[in-house]
């Protein structure tokens, strides 16, 4: 049987299973924006499609700059996204309608009385839900992708924006059918540009303490993502209910709301990554007798800047290939370090743990194999510049066996 590529420990093939959920999440995007053509002018949609998705790729490239410390896989990523933008759109829509239906005539309330008490009471529980399934979901098929609070910011981010993009069609085509082109600059103002966050810091609550769960056993991990859940349902219903109910003033009180979430959630983010600092400060220098770590590798893994400054080196000196090298190992290094966290806290078994010791170890050795050898220095002594990972490939090539003297399964930093 030919070995496994010891890549897999960082990128995955699509399974049928994502492939599948890609569908089916495209299928309810597709029906939900059927409804706003069928509920509006077709060429009012475009129109609030375009303005919808403008802002997406800046939205996105701010929640995935938060990411740059342990990169999350692109499967993940898009598939949180869609989930978003598809099935919890859809479903949300649905129930809510239903709910509209029901406290308007059941309880036999006006509309515009029955349409505030829904929005505050009623979709914030069926919105972070649907939200809220598909970190269950990763928390279920894909625990060793959370790794902290970060990676459950960012893949509650994602959904997030995914719901409100589909959201702000819907919310678009009915500003400019009953409002007209005033009535959508509004809305635009309000959803699109004041509060394009509000839906990813809503769900992060949730993706926080599914995070702690995650790096965690015993019946508290429970209690932690309960607390989260209504944590997110109440912050959404604060914001849907002051709006509905205070008018500007009480729209001004919920956004000051929301940039405090919004600034605690960044504080939680760079405190995660002084964490994953740690870590690779911790448990990566008892590496060092395998050739596949020095010290200038733990600095440079330690910092965002070094990172990048060994990045530069490699596509200068060894163009894409050298580049994609670099990026496989201080990828495969990041992950040790927190392989190790998952070990301490007996997150995972000690044959999991030494199978992707190994397949993270090889992978090191065949990115350090394919590192460009620095020019030589400069007539007159002096060094050349940029990152110098040693001449030539560490001592042991993919294939060998790593074993002990290193950390082993549980073993807790010094």
């Amino acid at each position: 049987m030919a070995s496994r590529d010891p890549r897999w420990v960082l990128r995955e093939r699509p399974s049928v299973a994502l492939i599948a959920g890609l569908v089916l999440t495209g299928l309810c995007a597709l029906v939900s924006f059927s409804f706003d053509v069928l509920n509006g002018d077709p060429v009012y949609f475009f129109i609030a499609l375009g303005l919808a998705l403008a802002p997406v790729p800046v939205l996105l490239a701010a929640v995935l700059a938060l990411d740059r410390m342990e990169p999350e896989p692109r499967s993940n990523l898009i598939f949180a996204f869609a989930w978003g933008a598809g099935v919890a759109v859809l479903v949300a829509g649905v129930i809510n309608s239903f709910n509209l239906f029901y406290i308007e005539n059941a309880v036999r309330m006006g509309y515009d009385y029955a349409r505030n008490v829904a929005a505050t009471f009623g979709a914030p529980v069926v919105e972070e839900t649907m939200k809220g399934l598909v970190l269950l979901g990763l928390l279920r098929f894909k625990r060793a992708e959370l790794d902290g609070p970060t990676d459950g910011i960012i893949y509650a981010s994602m959904v997030g924006l995914g719901f409100a993009m589909s959201e702000n069609v819907s919310y678009y085509v009915a500003a400019l059918d009953d409002l007209g082109a005033q009535g959508l600059a509004v809305t635009v103002v309000l959803r699109g540009i004041l509060s394009p966050f509000a839906h990813p810091l809503f769900t992060s609550m949730i993706g926080v303490a599914v995070a702690y769960a995650a790096q965690r056993q015993g019946p508290m991990r429970i209690f932690v993502i309960a607390a989260g859940w209504i944590g997110a349902m109440a912050l959404h219903g604060i914001w849907n209910g002051f709006a509905s109910y205070v008018g500007i003033g009480g729209l001004a009180i919920a956004y000051l709301l929301l940039m405090i979430v919004l600034f605690v959630m960044i504080w939680i983010v760079f405190r995660d990554r002084k964490r994953i600092v740690g870590l690779i400060q911790s448990y990566l220098p008892a590496y060092q007798p395998t050739g596949l770590v020095a010290q200038y590798d733990v600095n440079m893994l330690s910092s965002l800047p070094g990172r990048r400054h060994a990045r530069q080196w490699a596509k200068t000196h060894g163009g894409r290939g050298g580049l994609r090298a670099m990026n496989d190992y201080q990828l495969a290094a990041t992950e040790l370090g927190l392989l190790h966290e998952r070990a301490r806290r007996r997150v995972i078994d000690e044959r999991t743990f030494d199978e992707e010791q190994q397949a993270l170890l090889e992978c090191m050795a065949g990115a350090r194999a394919q590192f460009p050898v620095p020019p030589p220095a400069p007539p007159g002594g002096g060094a050349s510049s940029g990152y110098r990972p040693g001449q030539g490939g560490p001592p042991n090539l993919p294939g060998a066996s790593y074993r002990r003297p290193f950390p082993g399964y549980g073993a807790h930093p010094d």
